[in-house]
């Protein structure tokens, strides 16, 4: 019999294939053979057998400091000692005052209001449900439609997954198609031929105000929007386009939710990218993954000032919001966060990425020079190479690079010691920010090399 407190790795193999589900895989499979990640340090994770891979990737967008730092364990077990849990609906604790009165202080605006969620996912709901919330207790009940994104992504609960535009995401599953409404794929890539960028800035965001009026301004809630579309390809709208879209919400009176669960702490260089990068400072901001390096789980939702007020003015009594985890502001959680925050400022992490991000892009476009690549996209640390066949390929070929293309380069890379995310046409990238020059030199030339071999497979 196997005992489970000395697993070898084919017993945590049999029973990964057996008994463990995991996310956006197939059911019932024994054979997922899943590669089992047994230790990891900077920016590398090891396999079972010792193997050293970069973690491109950097975890799901989180990995901020990097892996195996002894700080960030140091801080947690203490806190676990400390006090493990406290009941956030009739205390606080230290780590989450201080925590919540950090991240106002670096908040663009008036965003001075945190809302501690589990993470991404809960924060996005917490977000969508304030706006309903909102709506309710200024006398506008059916004031509650979301305008989003095609291609965006935003979480697994019922409300971020109705929010979220990537149409497979949703195979057999249930979303709120009522009161949600999508315009479309921002991307410049797939613009018109002869169409500038500006142009396709200006259609973008006249669809947008188009779909607020089709609705109706008096019952659209909010406009959610990842200032770039992560997982749906690293996605970089056109210059100008979400401080245009923030003009529109206001001029209709829909609060802007900026989706910065990827790009605050730090991926763009900055401690939150709507403000710094993109010149917005918009009603709510969630955030997540970079907030504790995905060492615990920790998600936070921004509201400003201007709404709280809005909602406990003097004639009303009491205003409660109803909503809330039993692991919100978890005080493990924000000990982390704060720690770090502390490792991040402390060692300059977010100066780095600024620095290194001129030399992460030069080296992304290099790769437009194999004919297979049909884009190469990015900004900070956050990259994405796009399969296209060439335009006199079969239509056999076509399909081919449609499906595999993301597969095959993640599959070469791996063999030469790269974790990417392969995203059907697609592979993604967003290493530990704490990568050196050295190391973003070794990354791209592990997937030169295996763009050289899918290109003179598939093209």
């Amino acid at each position: 019999m196997t005992k489970l407190n000395s697993p070898s790795p084919e017993d945590i193999r049999l029973w990964d294939n057996r008994n463990l589900m995991h996310p956006w895989h197939s059911l019932g499979t024994e054979d997922a053979d899943f590669m089992i990640a047994s230790d990891a340090e900077g920016i590398y994770v090891y396999d079972e057998s010792g193997r050293r891979y970069i973690d491109g990737p950097g975890g799901m967008w989180s990995s901020q400091i990097g892996y195996g730092r002894q700080e960030m364990a140091d801080a947690i077990a203490a806190q676990v000692l400390k006090l493990p849990f406290n009941t956030p609906w009739t205390s606080t604790s230290g780590p989450a005052a201080q925590l919540a009165a950090k991240i106002a202080a670096e908040s663009p605006g008036d965003l001075n209001n945190v809302f501690f969620t589990t993470g991404g996912s809960t924060a996005v709901d917490t977000a969508l449900r304030f706006s309903h919330f909102y709506n309710n207790l200024r006398g506008r009940p059916e004031k509650k439609h979301i305008i989003a994104r095609q291609k965006g992504y935003h979480g697994s609960t019922f409300m971020s997954a109705s929010v979220s535009g990537k149409e497979r995401d949703k195979s057999f599953l249930d979303t709120d198609t009522d009161s949600v409404h999508f315009v479309g794929n921002v991307n410049p890539y797939i613009r018109r031929d002869g169409m500038s960028v500006a142009a396709w800035c200006d259609e973008k965001t006249t669809e947008l105000e188009a779909k607020i009026l089709e609705v109706g301004a008096d019952r659209v809630a909010a406009f959610i929007a990842e200032p770039i579309l992560a997982s749906g390809g690293v996605i970089v709208p056109p210059e100008g386009y979400h401080r245009r879209c923030l003009e529109i919400c206001h001029q209709h009176d829909v609060l802007y939710i900026s989706d910065e669960v990827v790009t605050a702490f730090g991926r763009l260089g900055e401690f939150f990218a709507s403000e710094s990068v993109f010149g917005i400072v918009p009603d709510i901001i969630t955030s997540a993954k970079g907030i504790t390096s995905g060492y615990v789980p920790l998600g936070a939702v921004l509201i400003s000032d201007r709404l709280i007020a809005e909602l406990t003015a003097d004639d009303r009594s009491e205003v409660l919001f109803s909503n809330g985890f039993t692991y919100s502001a978890h005080p493990v959680s924000c000990a982390a966060a704060l720690k770090n925050i502390e490792i991040m400022e402390r060692e300059e992490i977010f100066a780095h990425v600024r620095d290194i991000t001129p030399h992460f892009q030069a080296r992304l476009q290099e790769l437009r020079c194999h004919e297979i690549v049909g884009d190469a996209r990015g900004m900070g640390l956050l990259g994405c190479v796009e399969g296209a066949a060439p335009s006199d390929s079969s239509e056999a070929k076509r399909l081919a690079v449609d499906k595999e293309f993301g597969y095959r380069l993640d599959a070469k890379c791996e063999e030469r010691g790269l974790l990417l995310r392969p995203l059907i046409n697609m592979c993604v990238f967003s290493p530990p920010l704490i990568i050196s020059r050295d190391e973003v030199d070794m990354m791209f030339d592990i997937i030169d090399q295996a763009l050289g071999e899918v290109n003179a497979e598939m093209c």
